[in-house]
């Protein structure tokens, strides 16, 4: 695996410790920052793959973007399509005032965020 490769996972992975400390939080359980980290940590697996496979992509925070340069080598992964969609939206929306995650959002990005995950820690060959 490549050194740069290594890099993104080192990174995504400091982010899905950080969502899963605030999904088990008992008290002051911040659900924008759940959803946050969530949606950084699949942004920098895919770029992981990304990087893995030699393929060049923008800077975005938008999965969709980052899936569909992927989906011409990873097939298997259009499955997570909605579930990407629905996570983007949280790398900027909850971040600033007028809106904030409910807890029912935080729980569903990290589910989604937990199944995504698995799936591309599977195709990066990662225990």
């Amino acid at each position: 695996m490549r050194d740069e490769t290594l890099e993104w996972i080192q990174k995504t992975e400091g982010d899905f410790a950080s969502a899963t400390r605030e999904i088990r939080a008992r008290k002051n359980r911040n659900e924008d920052s759940a959803c946050f980290h969530c949606q950084q940590c699949i942004e920098k697996y895919l770029k992981a793959v990304l990087v893995e496979k030699n393929l060049q992509f923008p800077k975005t925070h938008d999965l969709g973007i980052l899936l569909d340069l992927l989906s011409k080598t990873s097939p298997g992964m259009e499955i997570f399509r909605d579930g990407m969609n629905i996570l983007t939206d949280y790398a900027v929306v909850f971040r600033y005032p007028g809106e904030s995650a409910t807890k029912e959002q935080s729980r569903e990005s990290y589910l989604k965020c937990v199944e995504m995950r698995e799936s591309i820690r599977n195709k990066l060959k990662l225990p």
